[in-house]
């Protein structure tokens, strides 16, 4: 179950060669059923109770937090393997990340800490900036967005929010962002914004604004800058949970997972089309530098 607009992509590729590896072919010994949103998150809750309906062994929850949180919403008896941060243990949907407790487990993409470090490194990148718009999802966790208002007052720079709940809001959210004065941008992360990433680079291009992604896929569109953890990484070492899941262990005995990769790029084609020097000490970071 996700936000997601089609099962042909790097992270469910990543999810399905995890589970190879474990011994489990789609359609041989094991049967994925896809529930995709196509970025409407509204139409996730009648998915979840769809899927309760059919009695699946497991629950994939992608597409972070709150799409764990509506599978959870639909049944407290099916395991959930999905995206859990802060904001979910806040409001009780696991008791503990180690161990968990419950129906739920699964990994966090410790989402407000690098939130504040994506804007540490953007200013590092383009010591210019002085007003960032944060394009955020207002269905995504309030924790990431009070993070990136924190972090923004300690880089010295203005900050406004841009709340954007569908694709179709994603050009007015730009025009709005320039509108204030925004000579920057900082993409929350959220799968939505992730299925529109093509659209929201192209806007950054279009209105000159440096710009740093959650994502990796997004400096693949000619994005700027990225910093995250590895979402395909992530992905397939979900399978590993399905595996014990299958084999008896209990949602609630797993502990949930920290990301161990993560991906810093630099888009050095995009950089000079916006007329931008990367200094030095950023590319010495950069894990990938993109010529």
């Amino acid at each position: 179950m996700s936000p997601a607009a089609r099962p042909d992509t790097a992270i469910f590729d990543a999810f399905r060669r995890g589970l190879a590896d474990l011994g489990y072919i789609d359609g041989q010994n094991i049967r994925i059923e896809y529930r995709l949103a196509a970025g409407d998150t509204s139409r996730l809750p009648a998915m979840a109770a769809e899927l309760v309906r059919l009695r699946v062994g497991i629950i994939l929850a992608d597409g972070g937090g709150a799409v764990t949180q509506i599978a959870h919403d639909a049944t407290r008896t099916i395991p959930i393997v999905g995206g859990v941060g802060p904001d979910q243990l806040a409001a009780g949907l696991v008791t503990s990340f180690s161990p968990p407790v419950g129906n739920v487990t699964g990994f966090s993409a410790f989402g407000v800490e690098l939130s504040a470090k994506r804007l540490q490194l953007l200013k590092e990148a383009c010591p210019a900036i002085s007003h960032v718009a944060a394009l955020r999802n207002p269905a995504g966790p309030k924790s990431i967005r009070r993070a990136t208002e924190e972090a923004a007052c300690t880089v010295g720079a203005e900050l406004s929010t841009i709340e954007v709940a569908t694709p179709g809001q994603i050009f007015a959210g730009f025009e709005m962002a320039v509108a204030e004065g925004a000579n920057a941008l900082v993409v929350l992360p959220d799968a939505m914004f992730w299925n529109e990433r093509g659209q929201i680079v192209a806007l950054a291009a279009k209105y000159r604004m440096l710009a740093i992604y959650p994502e990796r896929e997004y400096v693949d569109e000619g994005g700027l800058l990225a910093y995250g953890s590895n979402v395909p990484d992530q992905r397939r070492r979900r399978a590993t949970y399905v595996d014990k899941i299958l084999k008896g262990a209990k949602p609630g005995d797993l502990p949930i997972q920290q990301p161990v990769e993560f991906d810093f790029l630099v888009n050095l084609r995009t950089a000079r089309e916006l007329g931008l020097t990367i200094p030095p000490a950023i590319l010495d970071l950069a894990d990938e530098v993109i010529e």
